[in-house]
């Protein structure tokens, strides 16, 4: 009992000891804790979507087969001859003067691709173009203002929607007529269905965002608010169905030419050229071989870059 009464008692305000290289002092040069100098150089989203995209073997693929392909549409025409011209031996396999063979009417079957290819190019980013400003304009009209201009939208997509595609263009086409603007404007007419619903769920998601509130009470326009806040939110998946579409829309060009609806003969396009040669396909099969090989290719390598910005731009793999 005496010896609990005798036991010091325990200091009521022990001293806390202070790790010192916890609480390192500033750097008397830059005035920045020296502590965070261990976590590195920031990255911007650019140079952390491309770095995640580099990381993508396929779709560097992608990406080196779009630039070269681009590559063959601007320099290929200098390099290779006239596609009209009938001077070689019809239906002649390949030989060291026609690297690809020639067709039934004796044109050189490589310059014909080049041609097509570069065509195809030129259709295939015209129209995207304009599907994506018409998508981006009916999607930011309904996620914005809502109510009846929403609804009669929608509805409009939904039953576009609900028919088949190829009826749509097909229908489209038996209108405008062949050519090269008839089937721009039917790809254009009929591909942005999609981008509107994309732009009109981020337009949703963003206007209730309290930054857009507070422009709002501050008295904002409109018209900069959607600009300059909205719109920059709501172009990442975009530019995911740009590059998806461009090959689409060159897919959709080959399949309506190939049809005979889309482009007129002698024009150089690859979905006619294998329409052409279905006749001679046992005899002749460069003549399918080489642009079917040209149109796979071209799809194929704006897909692969598609999905690799959609994995790049994806924050929720950071």
């Amino acid at each position: 009992m005496s010896g609990f009464l005798t036991d010091p008692l325990p200091d009521p305000t022990p001293e806390t000891v202070i790790d010192e290289s916890a609480t390192a002092p500033p750097d008397p040069e830059t005035g920045v804790d020296s502590s965070l100098s261990e976590v590195g150089p920031t990255r911007s989203l650019r140079a952390d979507a491309w770095r995640r995209f580099r990381r993508n073997r396929l779709a560097m693929l992608g990406l080196f087969i779009v630039l070269f392909l681009i590559v063959v549409a601007l320099i290929g025409p200098m390099l290779v001859q006239d596609p009209l011209d009938t001077g070689g031996i019809s239906r002649e396999a390949p030989t060291n003067q026609h690297i690809f063979g020639t067709d039934r009417l004796g044109r050189d079957v490589l310059a014909r691709i080049v041609y097509g290819m570069r065509l195809s190019l030129f259709i295939g980013l015209v129209a995207t173009a304009a599907e994506t400003l018409i998508g981006i304009a009916v999607g930011a009209i309904s996620g914005w203002f809502r109510g009846w201009p929403d609804t009669i939208l929608m509805r409009l997509v939904d039953v576009m929607l609900g028919i088949p595609y190829l009826v749509l263009a097909l229908a489209m086409v038996s209108v405008l007529g062949k050519g090269i603007g008839a089937v721009i404007i039917t790809l254009a007419a009929t591909a942005w269905l999609q981008t509107a619903r994309t732009v009109r769920s981020g337009f949703l998601q963003v206007r209730e965002l309290e930054y857009i509130e507070a422009a709002k009470a501050i008295g904002v326009p409109t018209r900069r608010i959607i600009w300059r806040h909205v719109l920059p939110n709501v172009f990442q998946p975009v530019i995911v169905l740009v590059a998806v579409g461009i090959g689409s829309a060159i897919l959709a060009e080959a399949a309506l030419s190939f049809l005979g609806v889309g482009l007129k003969a002698p024009a150089p396009s690859l979905g006619l050229m294998i329409s052409e040669s279905q006749s001679s396909f046992t005899t002749s099969p460069h003549l399918l071989f080489f642009p079917a090989i040209g149109i796979v290719l071209t799809v194929l390598g704006f897909l692969l870059v598609g999905d690799g910005l959609r994995d790049a731009l994806d924050v929720k793999d950071t």
